[in-house]
């Protein structure tokens, strides 16, 4: 019993030194060194069996993609209709269909061609296209998950040596803990990677308003004086 209650102890403070030991913090997100901060410091990893020091190699920057556009177009119901067929075509989906913005997502490989596509709609009145980098929290989550999971590890081989019932149940309370805690990290970094995979395209629709026949005479006439100034 004695034995249970110490090992619980050393794992209890496992975790910690393993949650925040080894990572600085920032607010509530674990802080990882960037490429470039290992690189400044000339941090290296060394191998297990060896003593010659391995070079980290820069990994590949982690960008979501998104983009806004403000659309002049004839009929909402038509430009939401081909909106949902440019959606599949470029390998995504439509997340929200309005009278005013709709929302779609495509493969981020797909962006531009589905903005040029898009731009064909109708008037395009504005266009913005924009990117997150979001490497460093990708890699903090990571740093997270890892860390929760050495620690259910052990307690794991902790439940399996529990002498009795009360010891079995401190280690199991732990353990419920530590699931929901590896469950919600590996949820954020799933979302992470959808994120990074399709890329967000919002729709700002403006329908263009018919002019009734008096309409058409004031247009005529408009045109007609313009083109006489024009003239002079």
């Amino acid at each position: 019993m004695e034995s249970i209650k110490n090992s619980l102890v050393v794992v209890g403070m496992a975790t910690i030194l393993l949650s925040c030991g080894s990572v600085p913090h920032r607010g509530s997100i674990v802080y990882s060194p960037t490429f470039d901060d290992i690189k400044e410091s000339k941090y290296y990893l060394t191998s297990s069996n060896k003593t010659t020091p391995i070079p980290i190699e820069k990994k590949e920057r982690m960008v979501v993609y998104n983009a806004a556009i403000t659309l002049s177009a004839k009929n909402v119901d038509s430009t939401n209709k081909r909106l949902t067929e440019i959606a599949s075509k470029y390998g995504g989906y439509v997340q929200t269909l309005g009278s005013r913005r709709s929302i779609i997502r495509v493969k981020a490989e797909q962006l531009n061609f589905a903005i040029l596509e898009i731009g064909q709609l109708g008037r395009l009145k504005s266009k913005i296209l924009s990117g997150e980098d979001i490497t460093e929290q990708y890699m903090d989550f990571q740093v997270r998950l890892e860390n929760a999971q050495k620690a259910r590890q052990r307690y794991l081989e902790l439940l399996a040596k529990a002498e009795n019932v009360e010891a079995a149940l401190k280690v199991e309370k732990e353990l419920e803990r530590l699931n929901g805690e590896i469950d919600a990290m590996e949820g954020k970094i799933n979302r992470f990677k959808h994120l990074i995979q399709y890329s967000t395209l919002t729709i700002n629709i403006e329908e263009q308003v018919k002019p009734g026949i008096l309409g058409y005479i004031g247009i005529g006439l408009y045109r007609s004086v313009k083109w006489l100034f024009v003239r002079n």
